[in-house]
């Protein structure tokens, strides 16, 4: 169980960084094999990520909604998001090859992707007896105390 930080904090990451989402969607439940495989491919790709900081993962979460699964990933730039998906030695590309083989255009499963470059203090984040979760994953988790306090304060530019 994640440790529960009681009171009020924000987070801060310094200078710009990039929320990447992405996610499938399962268009025919009884395609089991078809969304299963989908959803395996993301595990080594997380791992991947996880081991090697220097390509630029700072970290991220997943949520699952019906019908369907999405994960927030923050990066440190665009450059290195692109980098790593067009990689000829990382997990992404045979991912994304296996789905164009075994899925392409059958409608069985959806995927999604949206990237959204966030300018230096151009957020803002408060979290209340919570975990670690969101943004404080790839930033830093502060007491929200002094300035912190206001939304404001929070989104200084």
């Amino acid at each position: 169980m994640s440790t529960i930080h009681a009171g009020r904090y924000s987070t801060h990451i310094e200078g710009p960084f990039v929320v990447f989402l992405i996610g499938f969607r399962i268009n025919r439940f009884l395609a089991v094999n078809k969304w299963l495989s989908v959803g395996k491919a993301m595990g080594p790709m997380l791992s991947e990520l996880y081991a090697n900081p220097s390509l630029g993962f700072l970290g991220g979460f997943s949520s699952v909604y019906w019908p369907g699964v999405m994960v927030t990933q923050y990066w440190r730039s665009f450059d290195q998001l692109v980098d790593y998906a067009q990689s000829r030695n990382a997990a992404h590309l045979p991912a994304w090859k296996a789905f164009n083989q075994n899925i392409g255009d059958d409608g069985s499963v959806g995927i999604w992707h949206e990237t959204y470059q966030v300018a230096a203090g151009k957020y803002e984040s408060i979290y209340a007896n919570m975990p670690r979760f969101g943004l404080a994953v790839a930033g830093t988790h502060e007491p929200a105390t002094g300035h912190l306090r206001d939304a404001r304060s929070r989104m200084q530019p």
